[in-house]
């Protein structure tokens, strides 16, 4: 089974997410997510499951370490 592809402008969107995360904007990052489009999401999601993480875990992940691993 193949996962639905991320849209280039929903990569983004979620890339300034996280970045919104790592500048502890949350109101940006939400507005940020909110852009992307289902299909997208379905791919986000399914990728990062696939890395062992979750959407929430990343953006606490760049708030709580500025976007460095720790």
């Amino acid at each position: 089974m193949t996962s639905p592809d991320i849209r280039p402008l929903a990569a983004v969107h979620f890339r300034e997410a996280l970045t919104a995360a790592t500048d502890r904007q949350p109101a940006a990052a939400l507005a940020a997510l909110m852009h992307i489009d289902a299909q997208s999401w379905q791919a986000i999601e399914h990728r990062l499951a696939v890395l062992g993480t979750t959407v929430l875990d990343a953006l606490a992940t760049c708030t709580a370490n500025g976007g460095t691993t720790p």
